[in-house]
């Protein structure tokens, strides 16, 4: 077959993720002639000449296509496809959490060379069968809390990633400060490091938790495993400059115990103010109860929906994260009625698969999910309980939410079913308007991350049939 001259015409194009496009052309012998890559910081930079046996279909032969340095370097710690593949706010958190590791490194340097010093190492006189006791009784101590943590705490921080988050880390610090002063009572010494160790222990199933749903929402192509590899890379990078910073630190400090501990404390501040600084940048799309009662909060006042960008900025992280109203989602039915009569009140009114109790007095709200109940359904429970509790509030409510606060804060306690069936009637009308709004506004709400127990139940839907 003989090539015809070669076309000015664009055979075909490519591009690297949302890079720039390169087109091709044919070339006089017939082979596909590639345009330069447009230079970026992460990609590739030089023109290719597509010939038989190269990797991508061809070799590269044009000058100039040699990879940079800084480029191979970045290949090495972020995930394929960086940035389109992951959530846009990956680059600010990971950068604020090197910046924590390395911190967290120095600082975990100091801690271990005063438990070293605590338990002899250095001194003639020390026993090792005692310090090996010790270091027995310590890590069973941390063993024994793991578990415990897990077993108490581990549903919930899905829930509220970013603050279980800074806690663990913050945790972390009170547990080397704990090791650092250890040495300075021996009396109390096994007792001190022990705690420290069960703290510690804490932050490892906190920290592991948080990290992997944190994983979880930065991972956008079904990268969850790449991510999290990238991120035990760079930090791997961060812990070992740490080390090497700390093999210079350490002879300069470790003679004088107040220029160590100042370093501590420095040390300290920079972990927890990069901490903030890492949780703050994130911008998480489902929503947490925390994260529902701002939006929902913002919508009956103002009548517009936040985004998930502004709602994180205002979602609280270090106290006070959950609104003051006690939400239950889950709940089992003999927990909520004990006869007939009760049963029977409480499914007057509901026509949504979930029932609803609500304690004006203790400001609290118990939802029992039916069988049928989905993640809209879920949504709608919760959001049917947060309203509840607007009504004990203050603020600008609509008109008909406004009505109903005032029936509450006039009438008897013993209203509370007539209330909750009238905002079921109001939720009929405001609860597809919140939903279109939320999704408008960029959330997800095919999912979420409402803290929900396992409890289902079925129960008779009509009101008008008689449960007797």
């Amino acid at each position: 077959m003989a090539y015809v001259a070669r076309s000015e015409a664009q055979l075909c194009s490519e591009q690297f993720g949302s890079g720039t496009a390169r087109g091709c052309r044919a070339a006089a012998d017939g082979t596909l002639q590639w345009e330069a890559w447009g230079r970026r910081w992460w990609g590739f930079s030089g023109a290719f000449t597509a010939k038989p046996g190269g990797r991508d279909g061809g070799e590269r032969v044009a000058p100039g296509t040699a990879v940079p340095p800084l480029s191979r370097l970045l290949a090495v710690f972020l995930p394929q496809g960086f940035p389109d593949s992951v959530s846009p706010d990956y680059l600010p958190y990971q950068l604020w959490d090197s910046v924590q590791a390395f911190a967290s490194s120095l600082s975990g340097s100091l801690a271990t060379h005063a438990v070293l010093l605590g338990i002899g190492v250095g001194d003639a006189k020390a026993s090792v069968s005692a310090a090996t006791a010790t270091w027995l009784v310590k890590d069973s101590t941390g063993m024994l809390g793991r578990i415990i943590f897990a077993w108490w705490m581990g549903s919930k921080m899905d829930c509220n990633a970013k603050q279980w988050r800074l806690f663990a880390d913050i945790l972390n610090d009170v547990a080397m400060f704990l090791e650092i002063m250890a040495p300075i009572f021996p009396i109390c010494f096994t007792m001190t490091i022990c705690i420290s160790n069960l703290a510690k222990c804490i932050v490892g199933v906190a920290g592991g938790a948080t990290r992997a749903a944190l994983t979880m929402h930065q991972a956008r192509r079904n990268n969850m495993a790449d991510v999290s590899a990238k991120d035990g890379s760079q930090e791997t990078l961060v812990s070992l400059a740490g080390l090497l910073v700390s093999l210079l630190m350490l002879p300069l400090v470790s003679d004088c115990p107040s220029l160590s501990l100042g370093c501590f404390f420095f040390l300290t501040a920079l972990h927890i103010y990069a901490n903030y600084r890492a949780v703050r940048a994130l911008v998480i799309e489902t929503l947490n109860e925390g994260r529902l009662w701002l939006v929902l909060k913002h919508f009956l006042q103002r009548g517009e929906v936040l985004g998930p960008a502004s709602a994180n900025q205002m979602e609280p992280l270090w106290t006070g994260f959950w609104p003051s109203l006690s939400l239950s989602l889950g709940v089992p039915l003999h927990r909520v009625t004990s006869s007939v009569f009760e049963l029977q009140k409480l499914v007057e009114g509901h026509q949504e698969p979930y029932l609803l109790r609500w304690d004006q007095s203790q400001n609290q709200v118990q939802v029992v999910l039916s069988q049928m109940a989905g993640p809209e359904t879920i949504l709608r429970a919760a959001t049917h309980g947060l309203v509840l509790g607007a009504l004990q509030g203050d603020g600008p409510l609509p008109g008909e939410l406004e009505g109903l606060r005032n029936r509450v804060r006039a009438g008897p306690e013993k209203e509370s079913c007539v209330i909750v069936r009238e905002t079921h009637r109001v939720l009929d009308k405001l609860f597809p308007k919140f939903l279109k709004g939320l999704q408008d506004a960029g959330w997800r709400t095919e999912n979420h991350q409402l803290e929900v127990d396992e409890w289902r139940a079925t129960w008779l839907l009509c009101p008008e049939k008689k449960l007797l």
